[in-house]
């Protein structure tokens, strides 16, 4: 049960919000509040903004490739009670050259204890008539948050690429700042590079690319206040082409046409996606398609997604990744989960306003068919964290003493989309439609927390209906573990064929050639996740020779065979296993076919350390985070 905010006890709390004094560099329209309730106190962070906050950031930095390093300055505008003696800011190996005011007069500052997980808090002396902070500083080595590619690991082989990945408290290594979602910041930048070099960044140019000698220096202002794990950065041989009246793709020119053409329905998308939720409120949406090692498939980082390339499949099979990262303009962006401990209502409202997006543009059979695969995503995400009563199969989940991405599973994307879906089957989709167009208005450019969402549904939606109170179960879906009965079921007929199909290879049949064919990508993927998980080799082989599944050009079909391989220790599917693990480095990917093989103590563990030692390298922190726990060079 949670404790839930009353509309007027939010209203007061945000009055009480001190109104922004702008410092010299600032220029923001508007400053989020700090929540002051006890589900909003972020243990992931070690600022303590009720006594002195950060407001608004403002970077001057060089990339520079030879060192891996970005540095320069990073000058704070801070909002503090006036008896506030220290700010607190996130630190993860930052290298602090020094810290003054606004004025130049140096601050007092250290660096306090470490912790794996959180890095270090940086303690800054203040007094009452500090209203700016500058620090000089550089990243951290092997900042977590920076990859750093060579020449060879981009498509056009020419040029070096660096990019960031902020998402959940990873920016801390390159930025000094509060790094927690519920401290909202605006922010502005100049960033040089060395020619002929572009820089990208989550925030629209704030005026034109400037040269001095070999540098070219790029400006960048978000005037609205976001999460800090949004603030992202990409630099690297780039181009760019417009897709619609507000939308374009920055890549890479080797990139640059088949992203360009599997892109192609984005504009439509924003459109859908306005219609249901409101005005988009960033002004452009573009996108930067990255080289294959990004560890994520896509991040929502404002104005300007960033996207990995195994959602190129050549037919946009695959763009459903764009309407989710879309989605988050409102869910996550507009309205950010105060705490990791409500990633959902970032990511279950975003899965859900995803397939809603693809409804209108793809039309009602492809979006039942998603949410019937979210629903199987989300089964299986139950039996992978401890059956019905394991403790992280809550939306609100405890991350205590745990890194957040801890929480970073189906439970939030798809237990959360379900509890959403339930909501529209019982209310009618058109007034839930209403409801959760004003929760994105009423809380736009807010932290919020699952009691806040809990006091908005029934102030807003349910409005003392006690039986609809009673059917919907709002505190059971968001505070308690497992599934709750009254969940809205998929739709049978949405697979009838191929859920026949995986009958009839049960039987011993293999599926027909016509009818492989003529599936799209989610019937195949449905037929290969539904199948036994253990199956012979000759039927591995059969399946293999008939598709072509473990040299397959669409990445999600590649890896749900190449996982079945892993299962049932498919030795002739070894050289295509270590091809996909080569050439991407996407988590979702690469964690489960490392972590299946290493379980494998006799077959799969010595491929496992082979692949990971030659891979490693090309991979993401995010990545290799908890790959490096497995400890494959002991053997």
């Amino acid at each position: 049960m949670f404790r839930a905010l009353t509309a007027a006890a939010a209203a007061l709390l945000l009055a009480s919000c001190q109104a922004h004094e702008a410092a010299p560099s600032a220029g923001a329209a508007e400053v989020a509040p700090v929540l002051d309730t006890p589900d909003a106190v972020d243990i992931h962070s070690y600022a303590r903004p009720l006594e002195a906050r950060v407001t608004h950031l403002a970077l001057d930095l060089a990339v520079d490739f030879d060192s891996k390093r970005v540095g320069g300055t990073a000058t704070l505008d801070i909002q503090a009670k006036p008896d506030a003696k220290e700010i607190i800011l996130d630190d993860k190996g930052l290298e602090i050259e020094s810290v003054a005011d606004g004025a130049g007069k140096p601050l007092a500052w250290k660096v306090g204890a470490n912790d794996p997980n959180l890095g270090a808090p940086l303690s800054i002396a203040i007094g009452p008539d500090t209203k700016q902070i500058v620090v000089h500083y550089k990243s951290a080595a092997n900042a977590d948050a920076l990859q750093w590619l060579t020449p060879e690991q981009t498509a056009g082989k020419k040029h070096p690429f660096l990019f960031s990945q902020g998402e959940s408290i990873l920016n801390r290594s390159w930025i000094p700042t509060q790094d927690s979602p519920g401290i909202r910041q605006s922010w502005e930048a100049k960033v040089s590079v060395d020619k002929p070099l572009t820089v990208v960044m989550s925030a629209p140019r704030a005026a034109d690319p400037t040269e001095s000698g070999n540098a070219r220096t790029f400006s960048f202002r978000m005037d609205h206040p976001v999460a800090p794990y949004l603030i992202a950065i990409g630099a690297g041989d780039l181009v760019f082409r417009d897709l619609g009246r507000r939308t374009g793709v920055w890549t890479e020119p080797a990139m640059l046409d088949r992203a360009a053409a599997e892109l192609g329905d984005t504009e439509k998308m924003v459109d859908a996606a306005e219609k249901l939720y409101g005005p988009y409120q960033w002004g452009r949406y573009d996108m930067l398609v990255l080289p294959p090692s990004f560890p994520f498939g896509g991040m929502e980082n404002p104005t300007l997604t960033f996207l990995t390339p195994t959602f190129i499949a050549g037919d946009k099979s695959l763009t459903s990744l764009i309407a989710h990262e879309l989605a988050h303009s409102w869910s996550g962006n507009l309205a950010t989960n105060a705490t990791w401990a409500d990633f959902w209502l970032n990511e279950g409202m975003t899965t859900y306003a995803e397939r809603r997006i693809v409804e209108a543009v793809y039309g009602p059979k492809v979006a039942a068919q998603q949410v019937s695969l979210g629903l199987d995503a989300m089964n299986k995400a139950v039996a992978e964290n401890g059956g019905p009563t394991g403790p992280d199969t809550r939306l609100h989940i405890d991350l205590k003493g745990r890194h957040p991405d801890d929480g970073l599973t189906d439970i939030a994307y798809e237990k959360g989309a379900a509890f959403l879906r339930t909501i529209e089957v019982a209310v009618g989709r058109d007034r839930f439609d209403e409801w959760l167009k004003g929760w994105f208005e009423r809380h736009k450019f807010q932290p919020v927390t699952s009691s806040m969402f809990l006091a908005d549904i029934r102030e807003h939606l349910i409005k003392g209906d006690q039986a609809l109170e009673a059917r919907l179960q709002l505190d059971k879906w968001v505070g308690d573990p497992g599934v709750p009965g009254n969940i809205a079921p998929a739709d049978p007929k949405a697979f009838a064929e191929v859920d026949a199909a995986v009958t009839a290879f049960k039987a011993g049949n293999q599926p027909a050639a016509d009818a492989w064919a003529r599936w799209t990508t989610d019937e195949r993927l449905r037929f290969l996740n539904r199948i036994d998980k253990k199956q012979s080799a000759d039927r591995m082989s059969a399946l293999d020779q008939a598709f072509n599944l473990s040299r397959s050009g669409n990445s999600e079909i590649r890896f749900a065979f190449l996982d079945l391989a892993v299962k049932n220790r498919f030795d002739p599917a070894v050289p295509a296993l270590e091809d996909f693990l080569t050439v991407q480095g996407r988590r979702k990917f690469v964690k489960p076919l490392i972590v299946g093989l290493a379980e494998d103590e006799q077959w799969g563990r010595p491929i496992a350390a082979r692949i990971y030692a030659k891979t490693r390298a090309s991979y993401h922190p995010v990545t290799t985070r908890d790959l490096d726990k497995l400890q494959l060079g002991k053997q």
